[in-house]
């Protein structure tokens, strides 16, 4: 019998564009609520989009507006700041 290989899932980050395993990214998430959201677990229900866990790539989805488009919402900047602060936590925290 053969062994199936498992697919693993690939998305792409919003800022620097590259193409990665899920697991390699972070997923920022709009919630039924209009909250955003940084979602460590990737299970959070609401629309998502991912990025590099590098402070570069969020800035750059926060320069031309790119993660407000994928999010369908507005960021407010109480929240963007919100959001650095949390991914400063997780790059510095792995």
């Amino acid at each position: 019998m053969k062994q199936r290989m498992k697919k693993i899932p690939q998305r792409t980050c919003i800022g620097c564009g590259a193409i990665r395993n899920k697991k390699e990214l972070l997923r920022i998430v709009r919630t039924p609520e209009q909250e955003v959201l940084l979602d460590p677990t990737g299970k959070k229900s609401g629309r998502g989009a991912y990025i590099c866990p590098a402070t570069e790539c969020l800035e750059k989805a926060f320069k031309g507006d790119l993660l407000a488009k994928k999010l369908e919402a507005t960021i407010a900047p109480p929240d963007k700041e919100r959001l650095r602060e949390q991914l400063a936590a997780v790059i510095l925290g792995e």
